[in-house]
């Protein structure tokens, strides 16, 4: 076992969310060795409903994302179950939760009640649109997140959005970051807790932070192939070979540039690394002469010239690589699920691999719940 597994033994996480931005935060924080308790409606959580079962019938997208937590069914509309969740949300140093504003209030589980509770508990509340503005109760998925933040329209003709879902992901990431942030301060300042208010609608934005800089400057919007990471350079680029495979071509830094010119035998395109964009010539030119090799022939001219050429692979062959055997970060879990793992060897370890979610009643593991003090 890593140490990455024991970084947050101690810590317990109350995960009222469903799908993924807030299981997956959940996720890391299970992997570093919190105990994390979903808490799902009687019915389970909707992401139960979508992607493929395995033969026994287990819903592999919500077992992949809730592996090594305990799920406990509980019902927040009744008095009861809110009785009960109050007594978890007591003795836990983490709330992640997923409705939209005001739900947990009017359920009678906002922050302010649970707070008045456990002064210490970070609440980080994951909504689409955050608590305030105009678009507090709108619904939305990954693919509205990026449209309204100007990322779709620059990437693809017509507009393509992108899986994995880049603002679900992302967000999960950087609500876990938030939440260790939260932690700390709490454990070494003043004891308190903290209200995280994070929208995934907000975060597309610190990714595109090229765009925004050069919008900042300009006034102008990137279009399609109009810079360099959106297509418009040929040194950065996807390109189809003879056979009918893709090769991505990523020399974006002269010295990689100038060792793909050599390898192809094309010194004349070296000075033309530094053409304005979009290179509409020069790529038109890397187009008929990727065009005229195979996959093969391409990799067995490129691969070792350390100019950043790629063959672009299935996720079969992905998994398969050199590189991805290599690295232990693929593999089994105990009930033969293929597990992807946290993407980080500590002290020359690879991350343990996840055990199953165990499911219990809320109320028994309340009660047990409260006889475990936190470690943090």
């Amino acid at each position: 076992m890593s140490r990455l597994n024991s970084f947050l033994q101690g810590v317990r996480v109350l995960d009222v969310s469903a799908y993924i931005p807030g299981p997956l935060a959940g996720l890391i924080f299970a992997d570093m060795g919190a105990e994390v308790i979903k808490i799902e409606p009687p019915s389970g959580d909707g992401m139960r409903d979508l992607g493929p079962r395995d033969e026994e019938g287990t819903p592999l997208f919500h077992a992949a994302i809730n592996a090594g937590k305990t799920i406990a069914r509980l019902d927040l509309k009744s008095a009861e179950g809110v009785k009960t969740f109050r007594r978890l949300a007591a003795q836990a140093d983490v709330l992640i939760e997923g409705f939209r504003p005001g739900v947990m209030d009017r359920l009678g589980v906002g922050y302010r009640v649970l707070q008045e509770d456990n002064p210490g508990l970070v609440y980080c509340a994951l909504t689409g649109y955050g608590q305030t503005g105009p678009n507090a109760q709108e619904p939305g998925h990954d693919a509205n997140y990026l449209a309204a933040a100007g990322v779709l329209h620059r990437n693809g003709h017509p507009p393509r959005f992108f899986d994995p879902p880049v603002t679900d992901v992302c967000s999960s990431l950087f609500a876990a970051t938030a939440i260790l942030g939260a932690l700390h301060r709490r454990d070494t300042g003043d004891g308190a807790g903290a209200f995280i208010d994070l929208a995934l609608a907000d975060t597309p934005m610190l990714l595109q932070q090229f765009a925004l800089a050069g919008f900042g400057a300009t006034g102008r919007s990137p279009t399609p192939d109009s810079t360099y990471l959106n297509g418009g350079a040929a040194y950065y680029r996807v390109y189809a070979t003879r056979d009918g495979r893709h090769i991505v071509l990523g020399a974006v830094e002269p010295k990689f540039w100038q060792a793909f010119c050599e390898a192809a035998h094309q010194p004349g395109w070296i000075a033309r690394h530094r053409d304005s964009v979009p290179q509409t010539t020069l790529i038109a030119e890397l187009d008929a002469y990727f065009a005229m090799f195979s996959a093969t022939e391409c990799m067995d001219r490129f691969s070792a010239k350390e100019c950043c050429v790629t063959l672009v692979s299935d996720l079969g062959e992905a998994i398969e690589s050199p590189h991805h055997s290599a690295r232990n970060l693929l593999r089994l879990g105990p009930q033969h699920d293929l597990q992807t793992l946290f993407p980080a060897w500590i002290d020359g370890a690879a991350p343990a691999v996840r055990g199953p979610s165990k499911l219990t009643t809320a109320p028994a593991f309340a009660a047990r719940f409260e006889n475990r003090r936190s470690t943090v």
